[in-house]
């Protein structure tokens, strides 16, 4: 694929030559999520590409395109006849993996598992679990509280969304926790795909035998319970088992594996711009446009996975039929084609275009618990602890695939 071919403009920052020196590799022919280079210079790699490269192709492995603008985001997400989720969103799938439930499928059988699992996620629903997240909010607050300093990815930051997830929805006990958010994260960023494949099958093993207990207990009306009852496919058959329990993966993977970069990002924006905590401060009712923006320009899902099923055309480029192609949702909320200044953050800002939570009938099922768990962490944080900032050398430290994470942050007040 070249410049010409790629539905690039011909233009002198998208040479090969100028793009390799820029950002160390040919970004239009020869892009990589799990480059090093993108995870230290993320926002400029995201910034530059939905302004200039509307449609990338990566060699890695089986090889991938990435589509970035906003509106060709958007197409391709509710085109699912097109663009199939049937055979996953994860570039070069480990060998053997399962397909996760509901998320890599297509209607109808996407479909029938959306209706029975939504209420369970409804914001009538989940705003029943918000005083119990707040709740928690403060209960992790206060084990580090006194001493005035915490690490707040893994005292705070990784604990409550699956704290959440886990108490409110699920029932799975939360002391098993650790190994799970363990699972999920070497499971997407190892660089071992083995690894990788090892780890996802930990996180399997776990709930389908957390399911088989389930299955033996009293119905209490769940969302388990819900799982449990499986669903009726458009050919008459019933949900096999290991669809119900990738079903369970995909949840957990979902509850445990996003929201905390959102609020690992947003507290250490805050802690290091002093005039926008004062502006929250002042003005708490700004929280909720605030967090729309943080999801905005915090993606922790940067790009997920469709194949082709036809040729298609985006942008210019020529996609084959079979093709894997990643839908940029971290590029597209910061299209300029549809926000002034996307590359910057503005609490005030209206009307947030963002695709944090995805498009089109595979939009993230838990977004509604995940607006609670943000809404009550940054109004239970601010309030216990109104000034803040990074402790000396404790600078965060990420880790980039198609998702991103934050490992690490240090805090003192």
């Amino acid at each position: 694929m070249t410049q010409e071919s790629s539905g690039c403009p011909v233009d002198p920052e998208t040479t090969p030559e100028a793009l390799i020196e820029r950002f160390g590799r040919d970004l239009v022919n020869d892009f990589d999520l799990d480059d090093p280079a993108f995870n230290t210079n993320f926002d400029e790699t995201l910034n530059f590409m939905v302004r200039k490269c509307p449609v990338v192709h990566s060699k890695v492995g089986r090889g991938y395109y990435l589509i970035n603008t906003q509106d060709d985001v958007r197409a391709a997400a509710q085109n699912w006849k097109t663009f199939s989720s049937a055979k996953g969103y994860m570039p070069n799938r480990p060998e053997g993996l399962p397909y996760l439930m509901p998320e890599e499928s297509d209607p109808p059988i996407h479909t029938a598992w959306r209706r029975v699992l939504n209420p369970h996620l409804s914001p009538k629903t989940c705003l029943g679990y918000e005083q119990a997240v707040r709740d928690d909010v403060d209960a992790l607050i206060d084990q580090f509280f006194d001493r005035g300093t915490c690490e707040f990815i893994s005292e705070f930051g990784a604990l409550l969304p699956g704290w959440a997830f886990f108490k409110n929805v699920l029932g799975v006990p939360i002391d098993d926790l650790a190994m799970l958010v363990n699972g999920v994260e070497e499971g997407t960023f190892s660089l071992d795909m083995e690894e990788r494949g090892r780890k996802f099958g930990e996180v399997f093993a776990y709930l389908d035998a957390h399911l088989k207990w389930r299955s033996t207990q009293p119905a209490r009306g769940d969302l388990i319970d819900t799982i449990l009852a499986g669903v009726t496919y458009e050919d008459g058959t019933q949900s096999p088992w290991e669809h119900k329990v990738s079903i369970l993966v995909d949840l957990t993977f979902g509850g445990i594996a996003t929201t905390t970069f959102v609020l690992g990002s947003a507290i250490h924006h805050l802690a290091t711009h002093p005039d926008q905590l004062q502006l929250l401060l002042d003005d708490p009712s700004l929280i909720e446009n605030a967090i729309e923006e943080y999801a905005r320009f915090y993606p922790p899902v940067v790009a997920l996975g469709r194949t082709t099923t036809a040729d298609v055309e985006v942008a210019g480029t020529t996609i084959k039929e079979g093709e894997f192609v990643m839908l940029a949702y971290a590029c597209a909320s910061r299209d300029p084609r549809h926000m002034d200044e996307p590359e910057k953050i503005d609490l005030a800002r209206e009307g947030i275009p963002h695709s944090t939570f995805g498009v089109g009938p595979h939009r993230c099922i838990g977004s509604n618990l995940a607006r609670i768990e943000l809404t009550a962490s940054l109004e239970g944080w601010l309030r216990r602890i109104p000034s803040f900032r990074v402790k000396p050398g404790g600078e965060p430290t990420y880790v980039t695939g198609f998702l991103r994470s934050m490992r690490t942050l240090h805090l003192e007040w």
